[in-house]
């Protein structure tokens, strides 16, 4: 399933994001990852979850943070929560580029019931209406 945590800068999606994976380690059987921009949550995340740091990986659009994350779930099968920090800092602020990726990855964590969230940063109603049903 995807999800998505969308608010202007400052509205605490990120907090929401770290209790999210924190919780997220106590209740699954699997793997936690949380994908970011350096590593500004490393003291904020149970030791548990695999941080990853995206600028290590020179990924700057949507196809390629895309063959990232397919990628992630190709070398670990026992992934079953990803979360996404900042993904318009990473890909860019084209919200129909990410209404794309968003759809993608649907797909591709539709047959393992894996769970990834995104965080970003704009107004809901920046991005497509197609978008709105993955919002929480």
């Amino acid at each position: 399933m995807v999800k998505l945590i969308v608010g202007n800068k400052g509205s605490g999606k990120t907090k929401r994001l770290i209790d999210m994976a924190n919780q997220a380690v106590k209740t699954t059987n699997g793997n936690v990852v949380c994908v970011e921009k350096g590593l500004k949550l490393t003291y904020d995340l149970d030791y548990a979850v695999r941080l990853v740091d995206i600028e290590n990986y020179n990924i700057h659009s949507y196809d390629s943070l895309y063959g990232f994350l397919a990628g992630l779930f190709a070398g670990n099968y026992d992934i079953t929560e990803v979360f996404v920090d900042a993904t318009f800092k990473i890909a860019g602020k084209n919200p129909v580029e990410f209404a794309a990726l968003v759809e993608k990855v649907a797909g591709l964590i539709a047959d393992n019931g894996a769970n990834i969230t995104f965080t970003v940063s704009c107004d809901s109603s920046e991005l497509p209406e197609g978008m709105h049903q993955y919002m929480i």
